[in-house]
């Protein structure tokens, strides 16, 4: 998953989801590029009651979602392995 795709996983993880949105326009007024809206500084709130996660709460879920990623990889490496182990083939592994 690409760092843009978590730090959408991560905020929706805050008010129940669908409480953010992306300014158009940086605090001078000047037009921020679409592929450049994606940032912590350009987070606008557009739910009512919702409330804005520090950077630091939204870093530290982004790296929980990578952790529970990585973690999810080599959870399904080692079950390859201890199948391999128990004498099935890649073919037969692959079909599970």
């Amino acid at each position: 998953m690409d760092d843009k795709c978590i730090f959408q996983k991560a905020l929706k993880t805050y008010n129940g989801g669908n409480w953010y949105g992306w300014k158009k326009e940086n605090d001078n007024g000047d037009v921020i590029p679409n592929e450049d809206r994606m940032q912590y500084q350009y987070i606008k709130i557009i739910k009512d009651g919702a409330t804005m996660p520090t950077e630091a709460e939204v870093n530290a879920k982004i790296q929980e979602l990578k952790d529970a990623e990585t973690q999810k990889a080599n959870d399904k490496i080692s079950a390859q392995n201890k199948l391999k182990a128990l004498g099935l083939t890649d073919a037969e592994i692959e079909a599970l």
